[in-house]
């Protein structure tokens, strides 16, 4: 505490609950307005004469936009507000969306997609810097599985939505819809509470007065993050599941129309009932990784690492000895565990940082992701589709699974001395 002007960051039960309502709806509108374009797909292409390859690129241009300015914005998010930060973000990717709605050919949408990237570009690290005030550390991935859970629930509702909006009554027209809810959440967000901005302070030890605080420097902070190798790990492979999961979202769609000849919009439905499983997948994995942290001090890499082989092997399966129901049902089993790994690993990002850190730890995190995986998946998976058919494509994603367990395993053995090392700081009400 530094004075009685403030006081300590508490909120009720209630109002907790409350924030944590917007800042799920946000994740889900989020991924509408990014994943609607994903079953447009063969009606873009009609109109415009595209390939798949430049199709990816509406997906890629949103994560692009995020690998460029993810650091910046959560810099801002970090040091100036967090609410403001975050309602300013969805204000701009909202109306952006509904500008697609208006493009004409591929440059004038690329464009506007590019924007919708510059909108969510620090939504997830300043939603994670929030969700890590709000809730203490132990109950950290269960609340992170909850609210990662809007991710493939947004995707998969933008997907389907958009499918059946597009067939019915044109794709401009799914543009449109999808972001106007977002909108009226984002205004909302502006008048939420939160906790003061932290100040980037270290402890050091000193020999006559016992401990100091200095100030923390741009290559302290630098520093900071290089020196934690349970974290670099886990960015690394957080940017293998996500190579596979962006190119799912992106390209089941595809996949059960030409392979297995579902029309378009029933396509979607399907593609979109596998991102729905994550609403059990993503709380179940938070849930599991806090009762087994009781137990084991190293349960976030750990469950991280099983899941992510479960996903691998599962996804091999279906594409390579399946056909059909069997297959669907299969592929249904991943949309449960592919997601499992994010509450543990997203915590990890947030356990192992200065607490003033944890935005800019997330951007960290999005940017090599997105990099890696999001932005590279929907291309990689689309010129393999071009030269050698959509189901050889998604046939080399559980590869990519296997090298993400291999990152979370050897995270673990770094982990608990990591957390051991991080700056305890008292969070304050605005």
């Amino acid at each position: 505490m530094n004075s009685g002007t403030t006081k300590e960051f508490k909120l009720s039960k209630g109002y907790r609950n409350y924030v944590f309502i917007l800042l799920c709806l946000l994740y889900l509108f989020d991924y509408m307005d990014r994943m609607v374009v994903t079953s447009l797909f063969p009606f873009i292409k009609q109109d415009w004469g595209l390939t798949d390859a430049e199709c990816g690129m509406f997906v890629s241009a949103v994560y692009w936009s995020i690998i460029i300015f993810t650091f910046p914005v959560s810099i801002m998010v970090d040091r100036w507000s967090r609410r403001k930060s975050i309602g300013f973000m969805a204000v701009l990717w909202s109306i952006a969306t509904a500008v697609c709605a208006l493009t004409k050919n591929f440059t004038q949408l690329f464009m506007a997609r590019s924007v919708i990237g510059v909108g969510e570009a620090g939504y997830a690290p300043g939603g994670t810097a929030m969700l890590s005030g709000l809730y203490p550390q132990e109950k950290r991935s269960q609340m992170m599985g909850i609210w990662n859970a809007f991710i493939p629930i947004g995707a998969a509702l933008g997907i389907a939505v958009g499918g059946i909006i597009a067939k019915n009554f044109g794709w401009q027209h799914a543009f449109g819809l999808v972001a106007l809810p977002g909108l009226i959440i984002a205004i909302m967000f502006f008048f939420v509470k939160d906790y003061k901005t932290v100040d980037l302070t270290k402890t050091l030890t000193t020999d006559n007065t016992g401990t100091t605080r200095l100030k923390m420097k741009a290559m302290d902070i630098f520093k900071e993050f290089m020196a934690t190798p349970s974290l670099i790990l886990t960015y690394f492979g957080f940017a293998c599941v996500t190579f596979v999961t962006v190119s799912l979202m992106t390209w089941l769609p595809t996949f059960f129309h030409r392979v297995q000849g579902i029309p378009e919009d029933k396509a979607g439905v399907m593609a979109a009932g596998v991102m729905l499983l994550a609403l059990v997948g993503s709380p179940l994995g938070g849930f599991l990784t806090d009762l087994w942290l009781k137990k084991n001090a190293k349960a976030r890499p750990f469950f991280a690492t099983f899941t992510t082989i479960i996903s691998a092997v599962l996804l091999f399966i279906a594409f390579t000895f399946l056909d059909g129901n069997v297959r669907y049902a299969c592929i249904l089993f991943v949309g449960l565990t592919i997601i499992a790994f994010l509450p543990a690993a997203a915590a990890i990002t947030q356990d192992v940082v200065h607490p003033g850190l944890r935005a800019i730890s997330y951007a960290f995190c999005v940017i090599i992701q997105n990099l890696l995986g999001s932005s590279t998946g929907p291309i990689v998976i689309g010129s393999i589709s071009d030269s050698y058919g959509i189901k050889t494509a998604l046939s080399v994603l559980p590869v990519s699974l296997v090298i993400a367990a291999v990152l979370f395993f050897l995270a673990s053995f770094f982990y608990v001395k990591d957390v051991n090392k991080v700056e305890k700081v008292v969070l304050e009400m605005e």
